[in-house]
């Protein structure tokens, strides 16, 4: 099959959504499907473009068999709700034309759109409408919902138009995708026709990530006995996630002192967060480690921490839940009853209000008194990253997806055919 991804996070970005769009496109290629991607140059979660990306030549690249086309966008140092709405519409403007061209003479069998961001979804649309080709378009987040939610966009008169917008872009696709039963569900109320909605979760290489036989080397780099409980927080650091909880729970366990918080990760918020926690010695800041790192890392903790602000749990998934589950080792989170990261985090660790740092650092003291709790939740995360999160499981559903779709076309095409008209397959079909 040929495959045309539009999205405006990839690699060499390593975290979050340009890891998933990465790895997927990478997976068909292996495959022997070919893929092309448009793109934008690197930039999360620093929120910089290397100088690498700023020269002509980066423009078009070939990554592990993709091939990759990349469009220049405006980068904010300080993405605020208005400079984050031009940040996104900028990579809508400039990847418009690229994605329809190739669509136009290329001929792809499918053209996925990754949302974030939904603003460039009408020229994925258009470039499969151009192209004779399925139009799909994959939810990672409700980004609209989320922005409202979390204040960096306001009023209620400009949330209707934008979620009358949304819901007339996300009816247009063939399928659309998103990555829990709780956002499936958030599209059909949003309007989208339930045959066509799919599941396709973010995934984890269960070979990759997986509990070590022996102790992180992290942990002595770190100085930390066995007796010390790390609890671990490793991604972006940006307004969504709501980490002030964890400085609020460091100053609740202060006392304890063999409980030790380390916070590894980038983004838009790290400077402040780094400012807040440099007066508590029971507060370890790391960078963002390199991909080969990361099991290690994970594996340095006692306990995993998924802080998340309130009304976000059914917005997002957040995207580091499957490493923690895949590691082995319980999950603190924050979410409402009954919501989509609740109901992941059942049985492989334990969930708190949104923003009850108190709630928060009580699960935190309960694990780290409790050793066989935290084996018990520990093996069942990892249970369930086995039975629900492996990568070859989920594209492999993907693909067959992908399949069904070429096969009604071609099914579609042989009726005509027979019936008197004529198709030109795709050039290489």
């Amino acid at each position: 099959m040929r495959i045309l991804i539009h999205g405006i996070n990839y690699a060499p970005d390593e975290i979050g959504i340009p890891k998933y769009t990465t790895e997927m496109a990478e997976w068909f290629a292996a495959r022997g499907h070919q893929v092309r991607v448009v793109t934008a140059p690197p930039y999360y979660p620093a929120w910089k473009v290397p100088s690498a990306y700023k020269r002509l030549r980066k423009w078009r690249e070939t990554l592990n068999k993709v091939r990759i086309v990349r469009c220049p966008i405006y980068v904010p140092n300080n993405p605020t709700g208005l400079k984050r709405l031009l940040h996104l519409t900028s990579f809508a403007i400039t990847s418009a034309l690229p994605a329809m061209l190739i669509a136009t003479f290329w001929r792809p069998h499918v053209v996925m759109g990754i949302a974030p961001a939904l603003t460039s979804a009408p020229a994925t649309w258009m470039a499969a409408r151009l192209g004779g080709s399925a139009a799909w378009l994959h939810i990672q987040d409700f980004e609209l919902d989320a922005a409202f939610e979390m204040g960096l966009l306001k009023g209620e008169r400009s949330r209707g138009i934008a979620e009358t917008i949304e819901r007339w872009i996300l009816r247009r696709f063939d399928r659309v995708s998103t990555i829990s039963k709780k956002m499936m569900e958030g599209l059909e109320r949003k309007g989208v026709n339930p045959k066509s909605i799919r599941e396709l979760r973010n995934w984890v290489d269960v070979n990759a990530i997986q509990p070590m036989s022996d102790p992180s080397p992290f942990r002595a780099e770190w100085g930390a006995s066995a007796d010390d409980i790390i609890c671990l927080y490793s991604g972006n650091i940006a307004n969504k996630q709501g980490l002030e909880i964890i400085i609020d729970a460091a100053d609740h366990l202060a006392k304890q002192e063999h409980i030790k918080f380390v916070v590894c990760g980038q983004g838009s918020g790290h400077a402040a967060f780094s400012a807040q926690a440099q007066s508590r010695p029971n507060i370890t800041m790391l960078p963002l480690q390199p991909f080969e790192h990361l099991n290690a890392l994970l594996n340095a903790a006692d306990i995993h921490m998924l802080p998340q602000k309130a009304g976000a749990a059914d917005l997002v998934l957040p995207s580091k839940l499957t490493g923690m589950l895949a590691s082995g080792r319980p999950v603190v989170a924050t979410a409402e009853d009954g919501s989509g990261l609740a109901s992941e985090v059942d049985g492989c660790g334990i969930t708190t209000p949104p923003e009850d740092a108190k709630a928060f650092a009580e699960a935190i003291q309960e694990l780290a008194d409790t050793p066989a709790l935290r084996d018990t939740l520990g093996k069942a995360a990892r249970a369930a990253a086995l039975a629900r999160l492996d990568v070859n499981a989920i594209l492999a559903r993907a693909e067959a997806e992908f399949a069904m779709i070429l096969e009604g076309a071609t099914s579609q095409a042989d009726t005509t055919t027979s019936a008197g008209g004529s198709i030109n397959p795709p050039e290489g079909q």
